[in-house]
């Protein structure tokens, strides 16, 4: 976009005095913000508007991907990134007195995701407009977030993540496009001349309000959409003779019951009110969301026959997985086709991403429950599933009914929720090549066996404009400096930075970029939580949801060891450690809540204790999202992916430190591998059981965790540390893990692991300390990161999985 200084300034000035009426000075920075935001939504509409009618007009097949979680954090320096327009803005702002920075701190993160999935679906979303690829999200605006994260005392407290107490100035809401979503009710047969029909009766309607927010391209031109639904009262008025009676409550009570469906993200799903909630939040998107595909797919005027070739939808997880017979419904209730060639279409448009091994995370729905909330989509479900295993007794030739039976979309009251994608699908894939194969070779195998063509892999990736360009300023430029700007759309190009490896000027000055990051983050740390950092340390990190089979405890319990060794000898000669944590536990995750319990312990007690002669620090940084990611992940210097071998389907965090030259500490687990092949070993530090072993301690039960604590001496010390009294903490506040590594076997393998961690952290300590060996794979782990952007990702999708083109726009701002 071309803009000059006085012409921004000029909009600016129009913008703040539009929205607050008011002159510049008198303004608050909350007012500047939304005023920049209103005038950015101004520059941005035009192209927006360009984007839909060329998609329209050329008949564009698209792609709607549907995803629980968006986890875009904030909008407004990647959208003046996008624009080209950063430098102007924020010389204008200057010039008037303001700061972009201020500004840039009043936009808080958008609550729409948790974690990795979440995050994944925001990057896929840039990658789209950026590749120009005609692709849309479809998801829940949730009113408050998973939750906002508090250390009180040590232990984690939840509390409202209310991110739109200031509104989000970046959204469109579009009343105009409401539909209605119908749960409950029962439904009628009756023939139609000689087809049986079928009506959804006494149901109760939802109405779904969507707010898009424009997802803008790189330099491109692209705007696609981001769509949100909102559940709503369908008349939005209260009973307004019980509110005359005195019966306030009761008025309102419909009212919020409707509006809890978008409420809040995830749930919990311990209880049966928390299960019924969650699988309401699942149908109200998708039905919403497809819904409002076929309106835009009949201003197409082509016959219904077609729709695949114009359509494809994507599922993110099992989440959505109800699109299936959601999209059975409309064709053949609304639609009218028969059967076969609803199916037909169905297949032909969705696909699906699965993103775990865990069975926990593979949901599956009581039956009764489904029934009694979604009674014709459940039918529809009978229906596949009834077909299936007529397929795999009749086609497959499967006579093994035990077999069958655990294939079955339905097995034992339970709707299988992947099940029941990968029938419904075209297209299955996993997100990392290890985890692919588990899934072909194990998990799924039955499936594969007969779908062998539907499995595939796509290996996850992550926005390099984001947490290179904007997370990373002083890199970015300095990088740009060496090999030019090509990276930035070509992230690939970064591989030029190879032929510097060796180069002295350059690790210097890469040190030092380093160096000013994790000074920046050691004065945040110091500014929220009052402990002071040595910025000279190595600065180790594991951020991530808070799990067992991500193994913080495997960390904590390494940290525990060397405090032992320092306080048996203060003048231990080794390179200072600050050991950074970060990550949000599930609320009913016990033994993950007592893990962060744990850490916070271990932190208090180092951090307070002048004997080990600030050699050690511990810090566990609350409420983990976008904005503290990227303030942490480029003063990293090493990245902690220590997950048991064969459980983390991929990771991106991953990625994301290597891009900003952390040295990744890993198992052999999801795209550590494949990170692993890229930068080669010599690259990345290596532990722990591999993914064959960890199989065959399953499979053989030969696993004796009692053995390793009762035989190795420093196991042995550090988990009677957590109940003999040694920690500041009740005695036995911490049984519950002690119990999970011995009474329960150790199901992820954190003592067996445990020695050949140690052994790499101090492997860490030895390069860490040759500064020309560890800048050296600093450089490396850079160069080698472009592969993974997600451009490339989603380009593979759009061309193995969507059938769809990229469809490049030539006007102009």
């Amino acid at each position: 976009m071309k803009l000059s200084v006085s012409e921004f300034k000029e909009d600016y000035i129009a913008a703040i005095k539009g929205t607050s009426a008011r002159q510049i000075e008198d303004t608050t920075p909350l007012e500047r913000y939304n005023a920049l935001g209103e005038l950015m939504k101004d520059y941005i509409g035009n192209l927006w508007a360009n984007t839909n009618k060329t998609y329209r007009e050329e008949h564009s097949k698209q792609v709607y991907y549907f995803s629980m979680e968006f986890l875009t954090g904030k909008f407004l320096e990647n959208n003046l990134t996008n624009l080209s327009i950063y430098d102007v803005v924020e010389q204008g702002l200057k010039e008037l007195g303001i700061s972009l920075d201020v500004l840039a701190e009043v936009e808080v993160d958008q609550g729409l995701g948790n974690g990795g999935l979440g995050r994944l679906a925001a990057c896929f979303m840039d990658a789209m407009s950026s590749t120009s690829i005609p692709g849309h999200g479809c998801g829940i605006r949730y009113k408050n977030g998973l939750f906002e994260q508090r250390i009180i005392d040590g232990y984690q407290v939840e509390f409202p993540d209310r991110w739109l107490v200031n509104n989000n100035v970046w959204e469109y809401k579009r009343p105009n496009k409401a539909v209605i979503v119908k749960f409950n009710g029962r439904v009628d047969t009756y023939m139609d001349g000689d087809t049986l029909k079928f009506a959804h009766v006494d149901y109760d309607a939802v109405r779904a309000v969507p707010y898009d927010t424009p997802i803008l391209g790189f330099e491109n031109n692209t705007v696609n959409t981001l769509r949100l639904w909102s559940a709503e009262e369908i008349d939005d008025i209260f009973d307004f003779e019980n509110f005359s009676r005195g019966n306030y409550l009761s008025a309102f009570e419909k009212k919020h019951s409707v509006e809890i469906i978008t409420q809040i993200l995830y749930p919990n799903d311990a209880y049966e009110e928390g299960k019924l909630l969650r699988l309401k939040q699942e149908y109200f998107f998708v039905s919403a969301g497809i819904q409002s595909i076929f309106t835009t797919f009949k201003k197409m005027g082509v016959p219904i026959e077609q729709f695949s070739e114009h359509i494809a939808m994507h599922i993110n997880d099992t989440h959505p997985a109800l699109a299936v017979p959601e999209l059975m419904r409309i064709l053949l209730d609304e639609e009218g086709l028969d059967w076969d060639m609803a199916w037909k279409i169905t297949t032909s448009c969705i696909s699906y991403t699965n993103h775990t091994i865990m069975s926990e995370a593979l949901e599956k729905w009581p039956h009764f429950m489904m029934r009694d909330l979604l009674p014709r989509i459940t039918m529809i479900i009978d229906e596949i599933n009834r077909r299936f295993i007529e397929s795999l007794k009749y086609v497959y030739l499967y006579t093994d009914e035990e077999k069958i039976h655990n294939m079955a979309i339905i097995k034992d009251g339970m709707v299988k929720m992947a099940h029941l994608a990968i029938v419904g699908s075209h297209s299955v894939n996993g997100v990392a090549k290890l985890h692919t194969e588990i899934l072909k070779t194990k998990e799924l195998k039955d499936f594969y066996n007969i779908y062998p063509t539907k499995f595939n892999n796509k290996t996850n990736g992550i926005m390099h404009r984001h947490w290179l360009l904007n997370a990373n300023p002083d890199l970015t430029d300095y990088v740009e400096g060496l090999i030019g700007d090509g990276f930035k759309k070509n992230p690939i190009v970064l591989r030029d930075l190879l032929k510097y490896r060796d180069d002295k000027v350059v690790q210097n000055a890469l040190f030092d970029i380093k160096h000013k990051n994790k000074e920046n983050l050691a004065k945040f740390i110091y500014e929220k939580q009052g402990v002071k950092i040595d910025p000279y340390s190595i600065f180790d990190m594991q951020a991530k949801r808070i799990h067992e089979y991500k193994r913080q405890h495997l960390n904590i319990l390494h940290v525990l060891s060397l405090y032992n060794k320092l306080k048996a000898n203060p003048n231990l000669d080794i390179p200072p450690r600050t050991f950074i944590f970060a990550g949000k536990s599930a609320p009913s995750y016990y033994v993950a809540k007592q893990i962060i319990k744990l850490i916070t312990t271990v932190a208090d007690m180092i951090n307070n204790d002048t004997s080990i002669k600030n050699k050690l620090k511990v810090v566990f940084l609350p409420n983990y999202g976008v904005s503290l990611a990227s303030k942490m992940i480029p003063a990293a210097d090493v990245s902690e992916q220590i997950s048991t071998a064969s459980k983390e389907a991929s990771g991106t965090g991953n990625m994301k430190f290597m891009m900003n030259g952390a040295i990744t500490l890993a198992t052999l687990d999801g795209a550590n591998i494949e990170i692993m092949n890229e930068v080669g070993e010599n690259n990345i530090v290596l532990f722990g059981l591999k993914d064959q072993e960890v199989f065959k301690y399953y499979q053989d039960g030969s696993y004796n965790a009692y053995e390793l604590y009762n035989t190795t001496p420093a196991i042995k010390q550090v988990v009677d540390q957590l109940v003999n009294g040694f920690l500041p903490a009740a005695k036995e506040e911490f049984a519950p893990i002690v119990d999970r590594l011995l009474r329960f076997n150790d199901e992820f393998f954190v003592l067996k692991d445990f020695e050949s961690y140690c052994d790499a952290q101090e492997r860490i300590g030895l390069y860490y300390r040759d500064k020309p060996h560890w800048m050296k794979m600093s450089l490396t782990n850079i160069a080698c990161s472009g592969v993974f952007s997600a451009d490339y990702t989603i380009e593979k999708y759009a061309s193995s999985i969507w059938n769809i083109n990229r469809k490049p726009l030539d006007f102009k701002l």
